[in-house]
């Protein structure tokens, strides 16, 4: 059959049986993956696949030979080849790639379903699988985006809209703001995994949402206020402070919050910029304008993608520096996330020009070599080019699979200890 590879022989008395532990998992978790009952030696594929909720399909797969015991086990053992190499207990989840180009892999019903990932085990070298492929074992893992007892609660208060997600128990719990980028809307997913962590998280849109702005053309920093008092108000969440943790425009909304905003005592700035770009900030009577885009500049790929991380002017240039967020006035801290290999803009630039203006203990910069823009937590697979809502074509992210997968496992450990260290402890919460 073509794309298959027979190994070994599996003896009749054998039953072979692949497990995933524990079954049920939060999907920023690691999970152990084992297949046992194998013959010694044998060449198998290793296949995960699920379907999100737009009825896409995401799979990876890779090339295993079974120990002496007739085992294999992603935790110790190295794939020979697939969709990576090497030991990766979590590369079947990791590296999950959509059968349609450009699609990226976002759980929207955070609270109400897991992704099921399906795991099957074939004999010998399977490169493509079709219906009449019968796989040796089978079983399904749920990989769950909110812990047991999070509460989501729909936020549509003044003008903030959102939905804020409440560990169990009574609290009052540390507060945190969650803010994406370009894509508008409203994606929760961080904030249900941040909340399995103990924190109240309002995962908040700013346009493109209900009756917000259909475009984002300026950025009312009294929304954004407006937001953090609504949440301090409530009564499960621990104050003085709060938290903002945001990426790409979310990260440059969240770093003018700190800057202006003495509620915002902790910010994690996720591929940022330190600038304004493309819209206005008002704040108050202030108005920062913005450096216009050089959309002239644009780079298509050899798939039609948009490579923009040539449209942004130099910051250094004397004519930017108005456009300037000025971030010596931030009074709590931030932590810098870079991915170098960021193909939306140059980060890692923004993070030095920031850092370089503010005081020495405000702040810690991780920087990840081969990361691309879209850092997530590490359940998450790299997305390096994807459509985006209102460009007219797939966007390009950027990053290396295996370094940026290691850069959001590390990073977000990074992340849930520096939003403890400044906002106060939590209780997590076990799945």
């Amino acid at each position: 059959m073509l794309g298959v590879t027979r190994g070994a022989s599996v003896p009749r008395s054998t039953m072979v049986e692949v497990t995933v532990t524990p079954q049920s998992s939060l999907a920023d978790r690691a999970v152990q993956v084992v297949v046992r009952g194998l013959a010694p030696s044998q060449l198998v594929t290793l296949r995960a696949w699920l379907t999100d909720e737009h009825g896409e399909r995401f799979q990876a797969r890779a090339f295993y030979r079974a120990d002496e015991a007739g085992e294999v086990d992603a935790g110790r053992h190295a794939a020979l080849g697939g969709n990576y190499a090497g030991v990766w207990p979590m590369g079947l989840f990791w590296f999950l790639q959509p059968d349609t180009l450009f699609r990226r892999l976002v759980k929207r019903d955070v609270a109400g379903s897991p992704f099921l990932v399906h795991l099957e085990v074939f004999d010998g070298l399977c490169l493509v699988t079709g219906p009449q492929d019968e796989p040796l074992a089978a079983c399904t893992a749920e990989r769950w985006y909110v812990g047991p007892g999070v509460q989501r609660v729909p936020i549509r208060e003044g003008r903030v809209r959102g939905a804020l997600l409440l560990p169990p128990g009574p609290g009052p719990f540390p507060a945190v703001i969650d803010l994406f980028g370009g894509a508008g809307g409203l994606i929760e997913f961080r904030a249900g995994l941040l909340a399995s962590r103990g924190f109240a998280v309002l995962a908040l849109a700013f346009f493109a949402y209900e009756d917000l702005p259909r475009t984002l053309t300026q950025l009312d920093l009294e929304y954004f206020e407006e937001a953090a008092n609504l949440l301090l108000r409530h009564p499960k969440v621990r104050g003085p402070g709060l938290g903002v943790i945001g990426v790409s425009k979310g990260a440059e909304v969240a770093l003018a919050m700190a800057t202006f905003l003495p509620q915002v005592v902790a910010t994690v700035w996720i591929n940022g910029t330190a600038f304004l770009h493309g819209n206005s900030l008002i704040y108050k009577g202030l108005r920062i304008p913005p450096i216009p885009y050089h959309t002239e500049r644009m780079l298509f790929t050899e798939l039609g993608a948009m490579d923009n991380s040539a449209i942004f002017a130099d910051p250094r240039d004397p004519a930017c520096s108005a456009s300037a967020i000025p971030v010596e006035k931030i009074q709590g801290k931030v932590l810098f996330v870079v991915g170098e290999a960021d193909r939306s803009f140059n980060s890692k630039l923004f993070a030095q020009l920031a850092t370089a203006r503010m005081r020495q203990d405000g702040y810690r910069l991780l920087s990840y070599p081969g990361a691309g823009h879209l850092i997530e937590p590490p359940g998450s697979p790299l997305c390096s080019v994807s459509s985006l809502r209102g460009s007219p074509r797939p966007v390009v992210w950027g990053g290396e699979p295996q370094p940026h997968a290691k850069a959001q496992e590390h990073s977000w450990q990074e992340i849930v200890q520096f939003l403890e260290l400044h906002l106060g402890p939590v209780a997590s919460i076990k799945l």
